[in-house]
């Protein structure tokens, strides 16, 4: 990649393309727990290089409001929750949900500035484990529709959740790298002769020890998907063991399921340098408790994390690998699949100089990504549609990922594929 390709791919601060794709979806920016009580504290979040506020009135109803006072600039986030608003300390300024100034106490009575000041605000949805805000063009919203972790109203769903210290676009493109699991999560991803992969308490396990997956793509308009086809450990001459993953635009990846639950990854962007990592555990009937799938991930709050999501384990501790532990035999010294990818993800510095990069055939995933989303960022500049907006569209939730050992003679490209994306492709082929 060039430079420039590189910035298009990356950035999202302003008026960056990338950043108007990403605006162009709802966004999940925080979870329930951080603002489950009505009328407590206003939560700091920062996305796409906004500072915000998000916080739950006196009424229950949920607000997402800019940072700091359009008055004087001060920060909201030390706010009076109040009587339905969240009303400034330094002069008593109260906004609503919506953004509208209700009180100012601190202007004549007949003032109309209430009514010539919006403050910045943006629409919320709560659901799927996730508080939601559309940051985008208003007069483009789209309604919220359910993701693919939320099949059911009452789908268990559990969440980890990381800030990491560099660009989203890295923490992605390992997320779709299949590749990587046989090397840097070997000796927590093991291969045995088991029908499907297993989650255990302290592993994975999966049906291949195969390194050197043969790699297939397939792209479609919400994004592509791609299978990892390796030698499963029985019926090697008859059978293949099959991966595959999706990349759902703009910022989702649907890892291939184990026996246990299902798994996706939503990395959103702080700023250009920065991002969140939520690793999404659920199943439709058996699911995943949040406290078990944090102990499992390293990412328990309060033990493995702070209060606000940043992990203990940093590139400035080395992540506190541990060197004897390797020399046993365990091929990190670090623990958790998280932290074994945020070290590498990290490593590569906030933002990866890509043309530095020497890629091989493992990497196919990797290059499709920044093919179609840097073709997708050169489109919105042109003024073309934004990539998974174009109608028909195969809603989120009906798309999923898949694993396991098939026969030889079966499509890889129909395998946990639903029928409304059968349907659509027919549709397209005439």
């Amino acid at each position: 990649m060039t430079p420039e390709e590189n910035d298009l791919l990356c950035r999202v601060e302003g008026d960056a393309p990338m950043g108007k794709i990403h605006r162009s979806f709802w966004i999940p920016a925080c979870l329930p727990e951080e603002v489950a009580e009505s009328g407590g504290k206003p939560l700091r979040v920062r996305l796409y290089g906004e500072d915000l506020v998000i916080f739950r009135d006196s009424a229950g109803r949920l607000g997402a409001l800019g940072e700091y006072c359009p008055h004087r600039r001060v920060s909201l986030a030390y706010g009076r929750n109040e009587e339905c608003g969240l009303r400034c300390l330094y002069h008593g300024w109260k906004f609503d949900v919506d953004g509208t100034i209700t009180d100012m106490p601190s202007e004549p009575a007949d003032t109309r500035m209430k009514q010539n000041i919006k403050h910045v605000a943006y629409p919320v949805h709560e659901g799927a484990g996730f508080v939601w805000l559309w940051m985008g063009d208003r007069a483009a919203m789209r309604p919220w529709e359910p993701p693919t972790w939320a099949p059911t109203a009452d789908t268990t769903i559990a969440v980890v959740r990381l800030k990491i210290r560099c660009n989203w676009a890295q923490v992605l493109e390992g997320a779709i790298d299949s590749a990587h699991s046989s090397s840097l999560h070997s000796s927590d991803f093991l291969g045995v002769p088991v029908d499907k992969a297993e989650a255990h308490e302290t592993t994975w396990v999966r049906p291949s020890a195969d390194k050197a997956p043969r790699m297939v793509s397939q792209l479609n308009g919400w994004g592509f998907r791609y299978a990892a086809i390796r030698r499963p450990l029985y019926n090697e001459d008859t059978h293949h063991y099959v991966r595959t993953t999706l990349f759902v635009a703009p910022f989702y990846v649907l890892i291939p399921p184990n026996a246990t639950y299902n798994v996706a990854q939503a990395l959103v962007p702080i700023d250009d340098e920065n991002c969140w990592f939520n690793f999404i555990a659920w199943h439709p009937t058996k699911g995943i408790s949040t406290q078990d799938w944090r102990k499992f991930c390293h990412a328990t709050p309060g033990v493995d994390l702070d209060p606000a999501w940043v992990p203990r384990r940093t590139r400035a501790n080395d992540y506190l690998q541990d060197r004897a532990a390797m020399a046993a035999g365990d091929w990190t010294g670090i623990q958790g699949f998280t932290f074994q990818d945020m070290a590498m993800w990290e490593t590569m510095g906030p933002i990866a100089q890509r043309s530095e990069e020497r890629l091989g055939v493992s990497d196919l995933a990797v290059v499709q990504f920044r093919r179609q989303m840097v073709a997708a960022a050169q489109a919105v500049v042109d003024g073309k549609p934004v990539i998974g907006t174009a109608e028909p569209r195969v809603p989120f939730v009906k798309l999923a990922s898949f694993e396991g050992v098939v026969p030889k003679n079966v499509d890889w490209a129909t395998l946990g594929v639903d029928e409304v994306e059968l349907a659509l492709r027919a549709q397209a082929a005439e």
